[in-house]
């Protein structure tokens, strides 16, 4: 682990701890933490939870951790998957790969691990392949939105070697994140770890802007004045919307909320956004039951 990569990890800890801090997962939602989705025991991990009480089939939320790349958890993500378990949904909250002894494009073939697992165990739990939904923040963002052009680009799939089992991916939601791959892993040496000191070894495989058209799952963005990540959102907002995609785009609080603050779950401001994402989403919930 470089210096650098240390830095992230040990500011990211801190913070993540003291906002958490004397906060459980509530009692009206099921929680089961540590499902084995693939062959890494470290890393190929996963968390369920759903409201207490619910039957049949629930849209399903597949969770994508930030982190930089090279750091999060899925339990880190506990709080906030509950909290969207208790807006309806069955939420999948997933680990995967990280930088630096894992490098790109680990994390998705990780996601794409958990989707298969989760289409093949569906009937084991209330989840739903022909309702899913994706949300990530930060690093998730990305990874949730390059996932998505996978699914919906056979080109690209064959680009990336990466092939979705069948489910359908109904709309996502982006927090905080970016979205030009190629911008990112040339221009931030905060990220080099992930794509490596060598970036264009890994060539058409970062152009995902260039895979992303009308068949592209509806999207709500959002951010704030105080993110980091702010100049990302406008940019890519227009381009879905210039390829036919309905996209909806929110900028909450005020200069003094930051980077990812929808995952403060003491914050009235946190849960507006939530709620408002989760509506977006669920008018793209179509029952199976």
């Amino acid at each position: 682990m470089s210096f650098t990569d240390f830095i992230i990890n040990a500011m990211f800890a801190s913070s993540d701890k003291k906002r958490d801090a004397g906060l459980t997962i509530p009692e009206d939602v099921e929680y089961i933490r540590d499902l084995r989705y693939g062959g890494n025991a470290k890393y190929n991990t996963l968390h369920l939870t759903w409201p207490k009480g619910a039957g049949g089939r629930l849209p399903t939320l597949v969770s994508v951790h930030g982190g930089a790349y090279v750091y999060g958890t899925a339990e880190l993500y506990s709080l906030y998957c509950a909290s969207m378990a208790q807006r309806g949904f069955c939420v999948v909250n997933l680990n995967y790969r990280l930088a630096p002894d894992y490098t790109f494009p680990a994390p998705l073939e990780d996601i794409n691990a958990a989707m298969d697992w989760l289409v093949k165990n569906a009937d084991k739990y209330p989840v739903d392949p022909e309702n899913v939904f994706f949300v990530g923040d930060s690093a998730g963002a990305q990874l949730a939105s390059q996932y998505a052009a996978i699914c919906t680009d056979r080109e690209y799939q064959d680009i990336m070697g990466i092939y979705p089992p069948r489910f359908t991916l109904r709309a996502l939601g982006l927090n905080c994140g970016m979205y030009d791959l190629k911008k990112s892993a040339f221009g931030s040496k905060y990220l080099a770890s992930y794509f490596t000191k060598d970036p264009a070894r890994f060539g058409e495989k970062l152009d995902v802007l260039s895979h992303i058209g009308p068949a592209y799952p509806p999207a709500y963005l959002f951010t704030a004045p105080g993110d980091f990540l702010l100049t990302e959102c406008d940019p890519f907002a227009a381009l879905l919307r210039s390829r036919g995609v309905h996209c909806e785009y929110r900028i909450y609080g005020d200069k003094n909320t930051g980077h990812v603050f929808h995952l403060n779950m003491r914050s009235d401001l946190a849960r507006q956004a939530n709620d408002d994402e989760a509506g977006f989403l669920m008018r793209y919930y179509r029952s199976s039951n």
